[in-house]
């Protein structure tokens, strides 16, 4: 039933999806319930939003081993790849990552108390802020880099090479034209 209003659209999920997963089984319950309501944007959305729980749970598992969550990482990791001298401005930061001016302020607060970045003056301009990954910071974020990195290998594993290339085209892809307010 939920398969035919998914046709009629021009989408179709494939059945063995429909009954092996949540979001299918809530798709057909959608369907049946309101079948004048075109659901097919959960087969994605839904998919993604209960992917991004299961995602962050293994990568924090993963990076506990090192006494970080992921937030803390991302700074960590993002100062890392930017490359000798390791420094960003807070903006920089912030377009990078998906914080909250405030909840980035706050973290930086701590990885500075915990000695793994420092704020300084930014010399171009004197009221700017700029934030450098110090040594204890680069000791601790290099070997979670490593470990998160076969976390994501390990995620997605059961795709294949070119599948995998699908998918994050797919994503990119709704990335960029995602900017829906």
């Amino acid at each position: 039933m939920g398969g035919n209003a998914l046709r009629q659209k021009g989408r179709r999920e494939p059945a063995a999806l429909w009954q092996n997963d949540r979001v299918g089984a809530g798709m057909q319950r959608w369907c049946r319930e309101f079948p004048e309501i075109d659901c097919s944007g959960k087969a994605v959305v839904g998919r993604l939003l209960h992917l991004h729980e299961v995602l962050l749970a293994a990568v924090n598992r993963t990076l506990a081993k090192h006494r970080l969550k992921y937030p803390a990482y991302a700074v960590l990791a993002t100062l890392r790849v930017e490359g000798a001298p390791y420094r960003m401005s807070p903006k920089a930061l912030l377009d990078t990552l998906i914080l909250t001016s405030g909840g980035l302020s706050n973290l930086l607060r701590r990885l500075e108390r915990a000695g793994h970045i420092r704020r300084m003056a930014d010399e171009i301009d004197g009221r700017g802020v700029i934030v450098e990954l110090t040594e204890a910071g680069r000791r601790l974020v290099e070997p979670a880099m490593r470990d998160h990195a076969e976390t994501e290998r390990r995620l997605v594993s059961m795709l294949s090479s070119d599948e995998q290339g699908v998918v994050a085209e797919m994503l990119g892809r709704m990335m960029l034209g995602g900017r829906i307010s």
